[in-house]
C-alpha cells in the first residue's frame, strides 16, 4: 500500500468520524429497574413544557402530570395518586457541528398515553447525581416505556 493511499484512507476515516455524534445509549430494562428509585405504570394526564436557551443549546424542559395505575418499585408513590415527573431534551442551535453530547430524553409520551416510567428521586437519574430536591426525574435517556399510545398529540 502506498503512502498516498494510506493518507487517503486516513482522511476518509477522519471525515466520517467527525460527522459522528455521540449519544447516550439506552439502558436495558434491568439497568433501568436497578437505577430507578421508583417505577410506575401511569396514564399521562397533561404535559407542561418551557423552552430556554443555554449557550448553544435550546432546551425543552417538561413536567408530565401522571395518574398512577400501578407501582412496580418504590415506597413513596401509590396507586390512584397524581404525581409530577420531569424530563428534558435539547437541540443544537450553535454555529458549526454539534459537539459530542446527548440530546436528552427520547421516546417521549403524549397526553393520554399509558406508560411505564423509571424514576429517580434524590439519586442518579441517568444524566447526573444533582437530583437532590425531592422531585421525580425520568431516568435518561430512555426512562419511558410507552405501553398504550394515544393517537392525539404526539411529541
Amino acid at each position: 500500500m502506498t503512502l498516498k493511499h494510506c493518507a487517503y484512507c486516513a482522511s476518509v476515516v477522519l471525515l466520517f468520524a467527525s460527522a459522528v455524534r455521540a449519544e447516550k445509549i439506552d439502558m436495558s430494562p434491568s439497568q433501568l429497574q436497578s437505577t430507578a428509585t421508583d417505577t410506575v405504570i401511569a396514564d399521562v394526564v397533561a404535559i407542561y413544557d418551557r423552552e430556554e436557551t443555554v449557550g448553544d443549546w435550546r432546551y425543552t424542559r417538561y413536567v408530565a402530570e401522571i395518574s398512577i395505575d400501578a407501582v412496580d418499585k418504590g415506597e413513596s408513590l401509590r396507586k390512584g395518586q397524581l404525581a409530577y415527573v420531569r424530563y428534558w431534551n435539547r437541540k443544537w442551535i450553535g454555529a458549526g457541528q454539534i459537539p459530542p453530547s446527548t440530546s436528552g430524553h427520547r421516546g417521549l409520551p403524549s397526553t393520554g398515553d399509558t406508560v411505564r416510567i423509571y424514576l429517580s428521586r434524590n439519586s442518579y437519574d441517568g444524566f447526573t447525581k444533582d437530583n437532590n430536591d425531592g422531585g421525580y426525574n425520568v431516568i435518561g435517556a430512555n426512562g419511558f416505556e410507552i405501553m398504550k399510545k394515544e393517537s392525539k398529540e404526539h411529541r
